[in-house]
Order: C-alpha cells, then sequence, then structure tokens
C-alpha cells in the first residue's frame, strides 16, 4: 500500500470535527433538503429530465447541445442587467447555508475555511488541484461527446458585448461559490452532524453534483462525481472550502472564457 492510499483511507475514515448541535438527526436532513430543493437539487431534478427527455429524440445525444450563459434581452444593458441579477441571486442559497450553520458556530464562514487567513495555501491548493481535474476533465468530455455520451456543450453564448468576459468571470466565481458551499462545507457539516459515516457524505454529494450536471450528458455526470470525490478529498485534507472555491472558478473561467474566444477556431468545441 503506497503512503497516498493510506493517506486517503485516512482521510476518508474520519471522523469530520464538526460542531455540536442540539438540532435531531431528522431536522437536520430535512433542512438539507430544503435547501438542496431550493438551489441545487431542483437542478438536479429538472437535469434529470433533460437527459430523460434528449434520449427520447432521434436526434444522436452528441448532436444536441446544451447551452449555458445564454443571452437573455435583445438590449445589450437588459441582457447585462439579467445576468447580474442572475449572479448575484444565484449565491444566496450559499448564504444561506452559512446563516444556517450560523446556529452552532460563531463565525461560520472561517469555520469553512472561507476567509484571508492562508491566501499562499488557499491559492497553491486551488490551482494544483485545478490542474489535475482540469485536462483529465477536457479530455473525458471529448470523448464523451465522441463516444455519443454527451451532448455539445455551448460554454458561452452572450454575443460580442463589452461586458461578456467580466459577466462570465462573474458566473463562473457564483457557480463556484455555490456549488463548493453547499455541496461541501454546508452538506459535509450537517450530514456529519446528523451521524452518516463520512464515506457515504462525501459519495452521495458527489452522486448530487453528479446529477445536476446530467443535462450535458453522461460524461458530465461522471465527470463532475469524479470531481466531487477528488474535491471531497482536498477538503478533508486542507478543512477550507475556500481551495475548492479556487480550482472551481479557474475551471469554469477557462471554459467560459476559452469557448468564447475559441470556439471559432477550434472544430472540436463546435
Amino acid at each position: 500500500m503506497t503512503a497516498l492510499t493510506r493517506e486517503l483511507r485516512t482521510l476518508w475514515r474520519g471522523p469530520l470535527n464538526v460542531p455540536a448541535t442540539k438540532l435531531p438527526p431528522r431536522t437536520l436532513i430535512t433542512e438539507t433538503v430544503l435547501l438542496l430543493l431550493l438551489s441545487l437539487g431542483s437542478s438536479a431534478i429538472y437535469s434529470i429530465l433533460s437527459i430523460i427527455k434528449m434520449l427520447q429524440s432521434t436526434t444522436a445525444l452528441n448532436q444536441q447541445t446544451s447551452s449555458l450563459n445564454n443571452s437573455q434581452a435583445s438590449q445589450s444593458w437588459l441582457d447585462l442587467t439579467y445576468q447580474l441579477v442572475g449572479v448575484g441571486l444565484g449565491v444566496v442559497p450559499a448564504l444561506l447555508a452559512i446563516h444556517l450553520l450560523g446556529r452552532e458556530v460563531r463565525r461560520p464562514a472561517s469555520f469553512l475555511g472561507i476567509d484571508h487567513t492562508r491566501p499562499v495555501h488557499d491559492i497553491a491548493w486551488g490551482l494544483c488541484t485545478f490542474v489535475g481535474v482540469g485536462v483529465p476533465g477536457l479530455l473525458l468530455y471529448v470523448a464523451a461527446r465522441d463516444l455519443g455520451f454527451n451532448t455539445t456543450v455551448v460554454a458561452a453564448d452572450l454575443g460580442s458585448h463589452w461586458w461578456a468576459a467580466p459577466v462570465l468571470l462573474l458566473s463562473a466565481a457564483q457557480n463556484a461559490i455555490l456549488e463548493e458551499v453547499v455541496m461541501v462545507g454546508y452538506l459535509y457539516t450537517r450530514w456529519s452532524q446528523a451521524g452518516w459515516k463520512l464515506p457515504v457524505v462525501i459519495v452521495v454529494s458527489a452522486v448530487v453534483r453528479g446529477s445536476y450536471h446530467l443535462y450535458q450528458g453522461f460524461g458530465g455526470f461522471v465527470g463532475n462525481i469524479a470531481m466531487g470525490l477528488i474535491l471531497g478529498t482536498v477538503y478533508l485534507r486542507t478543512r477550507r472550502v475556500l481551495p475548492l472555491i479556487i480550482t472551481h472558478a479557474t475551471l469554469d473561467a477557462v471554459a467560459f472564457v476559452g469557448y468564447a474566444l475559441l470556439h471559432d477556431h477550434l472544430g472540436w468545441l463546435q
């Protein structure tokens, strides 16, 4: 057994140190279900319906498209307003999760490792994890699409407005904050408080993460489950959500802005 394997087994065995709570397990689980249904859980339900609909089509899955960051209005100022409102409202479930944890923790954001106390550490972990996840993820997407298991993902369709790139960066940050705060920081804490074994917490969180990406196809589903397992392991190692946010935001920023700049020049993106 290698040293890495031993460390991974140790991390997954836990236990995860979480604050004491007077809330019974049933209340904790109900809270997590309701928060998910207000955010990423509802996305998972619609995503499952989307993949069912796509599979009913006579068009092959890899000939269908999944669009992200779409234009919402023909007028530039109104479209920009739509985009900014969407970004702002998109982080609310993450803020709610932090607020709910504040019932047991005086400084819940710091408890989750979302602060400026370890900037070099957080950036290093975030960028190293980005490299480890990003390249295999891109290869998986291309392979899954070419094999017919994934749609063609249109990562950005905002046109040539001056504000397109800044909005895409904000969208990347919003996705990262929402997903990593809720799917890792909040759920790992709440489900551990409810008495779930750590491997169950990690796997269920990763499967939920994969399910709300099913609209992209089965490659997106599998790839995001793998991403969830990796980011969850990094969280167990660092006990900080900020490195995960940096990883995720960088991944999405490269995907969104890179697509906007290169999709007319690289055939495999189309």
